[in-house]
């Protein structure tokens, strides 16, 4: 019998459920088939995500496959997951992170976030990227963009806009890492909570869970865990410019940053705490609270008014 693995349709998340297919093929010994679907988030790619509900709608139907027993497990990008995962499932496996930063792809081989030309028009869909670039360059002309990455490369030359930003991954996984011209460090624009990474997810009481397990990067886990605690302290989506990213460091601690702002870029709150990787998820929560402390709150409540106000 088959492994029924669940995925969005997109190039991309084919290229990474046929990635894990692979592994599941040659080391579990087990045959797989892939099962692609389309999501809500899918089906509205002219409607801001922060109005229609936030990221959990590229995984909601494919939950869904999985507690009726449609599927036996799905390939999901990290960070398109809600902080909070549905009675049932569980998170099974992280494999290997690919490059968690952002990417700037321009034709224009010399081009970098710093010396961009005054008013230049750089196309993101990302909340995130938004603000942070905000406050980066507040000189700069921000073009909103949604779809997929083929999309999006189309329109930086359709829409005349110098560069756009992509995530690294994303490119990478699908053959267009030539495209990239600068990999923007995590000091500049701090990527999404885990950013870059697979998760594979099953039903709780499934037996395969047990043989799934052993796909998991130990290592990526410990991060990962860092960074959905932080989340889900916050209790944010992608409505909202929030970043994290927890990172080893050479004498085997774990440092994680996290980030709050305002979608102007008119205040960007900042924490950092570093520690025991065996207390992963209470550093990121440790790093929500000091940004909840240090204001956080407010911005959270402010953003999640608006877009429940916005939401038709």
């Amino acid at each position: 019998m088959k492994v029924r693995i669940a995925t969005r349709a997109s190039e991309l998340a084919l290229v990474q459920a046929r990635y894990v297919a692979s592994r599941i093929e040659s080391e579990l010994h087990l045959p797989t088939e892939i099962l692609p679907m389309t999501t809500t988030g899918d089906q509205m790619q002219s409607v801001q995500l922060a109005k229609i509900g936030g990221k959990g709608l590229f995984v909601k139907e494919i939950e869904e496959a999985l507690l009726e027993n449609r599927a036996d497990l799905a390939v999901h990008s990290a960070k398109d997951l809600p902080a909070h995962v549905p009675e049932g499932l569980l998170l099974a496996a992280f494999p290997a992170r690919e490059d968690p930063r952002d990417a700037l792809v321009s034709n224009d081989p010399h081009l970098r976030i710093a010396n961009l030309p005054q008013g230049a028009r750089m196309g993101t869909g990302s909340a995130r990227r938004v603000s942070q670039l905000r406050a980066l360059r507040p000189d700069l002309e921000l073009v909103p963009l949604r779809g997929n990455v083929q999309t999006r490369l189309r329109k930086m030359v359709e829409q005349n806009l110098h560069a756009v930003i992509l995530a690294c991954a994303g490119l990478e996984r699908l053959q267009y890492g030539e495209r990239i011209v600068e990999r923007i460090e995590t000091d500049l624009l701090l990527p999404a909570v885990a950013q870059g990474t697979l998760a594979v997810q099953t039903r709780s009481d499934d037996p395969l869970t047990q043989k799934i397990v052993t796909l998991n990067d130990s290592a990526v886990a410990v991060t990962i865990r860092a960074e959905r605690s932080f989340l889900a302290r916050l209790e944010a989506d992608c409505s909202v410019p929030v970043a994290g990213f927890a990172e080893w460091l050479p004498d085997g601690r774990l440092r994680m940053r996290g980030l709050v702002a305002l979608p102007d870029g008119s205040r960007v709150l900042r924490a950092t705490r570093e520690g025991d990787p065996a207390r992963a998820e209470m550093l990121g929560t440790s790093v929500a609270d000091d940004l909840l402390a240090a204001g956080a709150d407010a911005i959270l409540r402010d953003l999640r008014s608006c877009a429940t106000h916005e939401t038709p």
